[in-house]
């Protein structure tokens, strides 16, 4: 028998006791009574029992949930509130904006009003809160419910999006409606000459798109490709892969691609294709900045556990301000320089989704007029099986 009550029991159980007591002893039907009484209290506690149970339960999920929740009653007191909301209302500083808020809005919806509103919390961390209260009107819950979400991530994701369609459309439309016009000038042209020169603008131009299309189709692949397939890769095999792929611009550019021996057996463990595009495109952006009859070095290294490559131009150099946004999709410290070399934007932010993705880092060090040097670090693999070491005498 379920007894939480034990001045319940002490009543049923002096009851028994006068029935015991009376003339003639307890009766069939007195006795059936008590019985039928205890089974209705068994049931009554274990139907509260099993409520309570319910009640921790949904508790436990509000308290698990990143929203904040906020139940108040008819008066406006607060009857409720998960840990997230706990958080606000209990907070100093910036949060406390936050709980002096939950409180108008509160009072606001047992008014029978409906309310959202947007707070900016400058912390650090930055973020944004989004309050949404509204009355409830049942008669016999009657009193207000509030939400509490943080939609930083989602603004941020947002800006990101806006960023990305305006920038490849600017990217497309500036090379499409050059095409147009090339083409409506040469319907026109005469000049085998002339017509030659618009001919070839045109080809570059077509280049041109197809190279941005190429690179965001190999981003897309790498941000949304599962984990990579790994294998064991010498670091001298990656650079000489890389140098291969931008010999010929260097060679149009006029600049030398130095290229000191790896240490032996040095090697990282990763995808192969991804690695040697990520550095092919700092080699690649390095022989972009890069002025005539100069050079861009690759050098690599161990430092501890991590195998280091670094490309190191004499080029234009990048401004302290722009650093940490150069690896940024579409963002060009120089505009103009970048249409006259043709780069689409995209080739650094592919070092940084390749590097994310064989957990590395990747750094930049520069002085403005002075050159760059980006140094990549990927984790070293096992010793490289092409060169085995000497056993031990």
């Amino acid at each position: 028998m379920i007894w939480r009550s034990g001045a319940l029991r002490e009543q049923l159980d002096a009851l028994r006791a006068r029935f015991e007591r009376s003339p003639g002893g307890p009766s069939a039907s007195a006795d059936e009574a008590t019985e039928r009484l205890e089974a209705a209290i068994d049931r009554h506690f274990a139907k509260q029992a099993a409520t309570r149970v319910t009640a921790d339960r949904l508790v436990g999920a509000l308290d698990v949930i990143p929203q904040g929740i906020v139940l108040a009653d008819a008066a406006g007191a607060i009857v409720f509130r998960n840990q997230t909301a706990a958080s606000y209302l209990t907070a100093r500083h910036g949060d406390a904006l936050v709980g002096s808020l939950i409180t108008e809005l509160i009072v606001a919806a047992v008014r029978g009003e409906s309310t959202t509103r947007t707070i900016e919390i400058f912390g650090p961390p930055r973020r944004s809160l989004q309050l949404r209260s509204v009355p409830l009107d049942d008669p016999d819950a009657a009193g207000a419910f509030l939400v509490i979400e943080d939609i930083s991530e989602r603004q941020r994701l947002e800006a990101v999006r806006r960023d990305f369609v305006a920038n490849i459309s600017h990217e497309l439309k500036t090379p499409v409606g050059a095409l147009g016009l090339l083409a409506e000038t040469l319907l026109d042209e005469d000049d085998p000459a002339v017509a030659h020169r618009l001919t070839e603008r045109m080809r570059r131009e077509a280049f041109r798109v197809a190279r941005t299309i190429d690179d965001l189709l190999q981003l897309s692949q790498i941000e949304t490709s599962d984990a990579p397939e790994h294998e064991l890769v010498g670091v001298d095999q990656l650079i000489g892969e890389a140098v291969d792929r931008t010999r010929p611009a260097a060679e149009l550019r006029q600049v030398d691609l130095v290229v000191p021996p790896a240490p032996d057996g040095l090697a990282v463990v990763g995808d192969r294709r991804q690695l040697v595009s990520a550095l092919a495109n700092l080699c690649d952006n390095a022989v972009k900045y890069s002025d005539p009859h100069s050079k861009v070095e690759l050098r690599a290294r161990s430092s501890g556990p991590w195998a280091e490559i670094e490309v190191i131009d004499q080029g234009i150099g990048i401004p302290a301000r722009d650093q940490e946004r150069v690896f940024e999709r579409f963002y060009r410290v120089d505009r103009a320089r970048s249409r006259d070399t043709g780069g689409t934007g995209l080739g650094l932010a592919i070092v940084r989704h390749v590097v994310q993705n064989h957990d590395g880092e990747i750094a930049v060090s520069s002085r403005e007029g002075d050159g760059s040097t980006f140094t990549l670090r990927l984790p070293i693999g096992p010793a490289d099986p092409s060169h085995p070491e000497e056993p031990d005498a």
